[in-house]
């Protein structure tokens, strides 16, 4: 072999070994990667369970995608739209590599994710979406599916008949407002039922522990009428002595199934809970993240067929919880939360 075929074969080698005749998707030259967490509220339990999930994946994932990876956690302390859409603009200039956030209203929100993902930065949606925005991907409840199967409880507790009422958080909320969209399409599957105040029983308030008890007790002193209640999230149980009234005497289903909320079950006063995955919010949203950033690829169990497809979307079905099964439920939040 001459000269300069035996120094271009050697040159071949080296490319070979240093990986450049391999097509398989490369990590980012970056060792330490930065993922930006942004729940409602710091005060609702449900996104506190959520970024325990996202320092978890954080902890377990990094090393299998060969990363370090970093949370950056700014959620705002009580819900604000505008904050988060701050703080996206301010991860976003920061240099994260990518965002999960989930969104306290939607329209806010979309300009900053926009500009985020046009810089080069990974950005989805969790528990709320975003649907018009540019975001990759969302993982959480189907959220029309979500209230017809509260209904659907409320119906069977109820004996298929009776007024209901509806409390509903934060008004502007997209998934909420496709919730309770949820339970009415439901509800007119029973003709012996029927919503207060003849369509007008949807009561919002701020999603605190303490806001979502005030409006629900006193909603329920104001109309005797009710017989049942569909809460469309979990807030009032998140706190105790919520239900002023004997176990039975008004039925109750709710979203979540976080440890607070367990001994209404067990008193009798919550006929049943529907459990989302909080705690997946914040471990899958890191997760998906991961695999789009460092993997170049998208993550698998994507939903394409529903009208918001060109958002993409991973659904995750709720765990129906009862007295039966609480404890056995309970423990699955001890593991989530190192306890």
């Amino acid at each position: 072999m001459n000269r300069p075929v035996a120094l271009l074969a050697l040159a071949l080698v080296a490319l070979v070994a240093a990986g450049c005749g391999d097509d398989k998707p490369k990590p980012p030259q970056s060792t330490t990667l930065t993922i930006g967490f942004i729940g409602k509220s710091q005060s609702n339990a449900v996104f506190q369970a959520a970024q325990a999930g996202a320092l978890d994946a954080a902890r377990d994932l990094g090393p299998k995608f060969g990363v370090t990876v970093k949370i950056d956690a700014q959620t705002p302390t009580d819900e604000n739209a505008a904050q988060q859409a701050q703080r996206i603009e301010e991860l976003t200039r920061k240099g994260v590599h990518g965002i999960a956030v989930a969104c306290s209203e939607a329209n806010t929100l979309t300009p900053s994710i926009d500009r985020a993902i046009e810089a080069g930065v990974a950005v989805m949606c969790f528990d709320s979406d975003a649907p018009r925005s540019k975001r990759l991907y969302y993982f959480g409840t189907d959220d029309i599916v979500c209230g017809g199967l509260v209904m659907d409880e409320l119906a069977r507790a109820m004996g298929e008949k009776g007024t209901i009422a509806i409390l509903a958080g934060n008004q502007s909320a997209p998934n909420l407002q496709k919730r309770v969209a949820g339970v009415r399409e439901a509800l007119r599957k029973y003709p012996q039922m029927k919503e207060l105040k003849n369509g007008n029983g949807v009561f919002y308030h701020e999603e605190t522990p303490e806001k979502a008890a005030q409006a629900l007790q006193e909603a329920t002193r104001a109309n005797a009428d009710i017989q049942g209640w569909a809460l469309v999230g979990g807030w009032p149980l998140f706190t105790a002595n919520a239900l002023p009234w004997e176990p039975g005497q008004i039925k109750v289903v709710s979203v979540d199934a976080l440890p607070q909320q367990l001994p209404y079950l067990k008193s009798g006063h919550v006929e049943v809970l529907l459990a989302q995955d909080c705690y997946g919010w914040g471990y899958q949203s890191v997760a998906m993240l991961l695999e789009k950033i460092v993997h170049k690829k998208d993550p698998e169990g994507l939903d394409s067929t529903s009208a918001e497809d060109a958002k993409r979307r991973r659904i995750d079905p709720l765990t129906r919880v009862t007295r039966e099964n609480a404890d056995e439920y309970a423990r699955n939040w001890n593991k989530w939360l190192g306890r």
